[in-house]
């Protein structure tokens, strides 16, 4: 039998494996579903790509978490002496269900076609259309399908203290004492998706902007090694006024100093899921391909979204926009 229509309820001694194999961004738009999870079994281990583990580190609500890619998953599941009464995979890698079955009682997937072949105890949740939910309600489909209620649809990011601490301390070796409020950019997405980028020369020309409005601005561009030469125009716009940290902080370096910002402002990627996490002040940039209704962060006041035009992309998004956005946003937050 390759499917079981029997309905599933997870009780609360109960031991949960959830599998997330995908990007920064993607990670953290599961964890409102985790969290939900854990408040109705007694275990909660997650395996998550070894790149992404950082993201999901210091969660309250994980009780054990390990890495996990589609090609260490047959060796997993032959090692693995655990048992979970469930298994639920977020993702459409044949290995990865294989490794659920082999762990849990019961598994729980979308129903992709690629799952078809594959027989077991296996609860198969209707894949929705495209962009027909919030990305967030989407994947609690799955949990729900085991009867949990997702109810606190904000995503989860911790920082430490002791990372706040030397988030601060980087940060005073960087800005003037007398730059307090800090501005975050993220221009660049990842290359494969380079078409959800707002144009450089305005981001620059937003750089400028804010920093005649406001003389106590100083921005701190954000982003991979990648981006680092390409954001030096920044510090020629307006020397001074900028700090490069694309390149120079590992992941949760970087989102211990988005912590400390008064304002972030980026496209749409994985630093944009962890400042909406974060609950920060922040302007999202989106494409009008990936909607901002179903990407923005959820029950998050303080996000400002934006988006871009069917006929132009994001160069529908003007600075004037942006600017707008921004400094009420500022004037919003809790920053002096």
């Amino acid at each position: 039998m390759s499917t079981s229509s029997d309905p599933i309820r997870i009780h609360a001694g109960a031991s949960v494996c959830a599998v997330i194999v995908s990007r920064i961004g993607d990670t953290l738009l599961v964890t409102p579903a985790l969290r939900a999870l854990r408040a109705a079994c007694a275990h909660l281990s997650v395996l998550a790509h070894p790149q992404r583990l950082d993201v999901l580190r210091h969660l309250g609500f994980i009780d054990e978490l390990a890495p996990i890619t589609k090609n260490s998953a047959w060796f997993r599941s032959m090692v693995s002496r655990q048992r979970h009464d469930v298994a639920i995979c977020w993702g459409a890698e044949p290995s990865l269900l294989r490794y659920c079955l082999g762990v849990a009682d019961r598994s729980v997937v979308f129903d992709h076609p690629v799952f078809r072949k594959i027989k077991g105890q296996v609860l198969r949740v209707p894949v929705p259309e495209d962009a027909s939910l919030h990305a967030v309600r989407e994947r609690a489909l799955l949990v729900e399908a085991v009867l949990v209620e997702v109810r606190d649809v904000r995503l989860a990011y911790h920082v430490t203290e002791d990372e706040r601490r030397h988030a601060r301390r980087w940060i005073l070796g960087q800005v003037s004492r007398d730059a307090p409020i800090l501005v975050g950019f993220q221009p660049f997405s990842f290359p494969t998706k380079a078409h959800r980028d707002w144009p450089l020369e305005r981001f620059v020309e937003l750089a400028r902007c804010l920093c005649a409005a406001m003389p106590n601005v100083h921005l701190i561009v954000l982003g991979d090694a990648a981006a680092r030469e390409r954001v030096s125009v920044f510090e020629k716009a307006i020397p001074g006024r900028v700090t490069i940290a694309a390149g120079r902080l590992a992941l949760r370096e970087s989102a211990a100093v988005m912590r400390e910002l008064a304002l972030y402002i980026g496209v749409d990627t994985g630093p944009t899921h962890i400042a909406g996490a974060l609950g920060i002040p922040m302007v999202a940039l989106y494409h009008p391909r990936y909607p901002g209704r179903n990407l923005m962060p959820l029950d998050n006041p303080r996000c400002i979204a934006l988006e871009g035009s069917v006929d132009l992309g994001m160069e529908g998004i003007a600075v004037d926009a942006v600017f707008s956005a921004a400094t009420s946003a500022l004037a919003s937050s809790d920053t002096p």
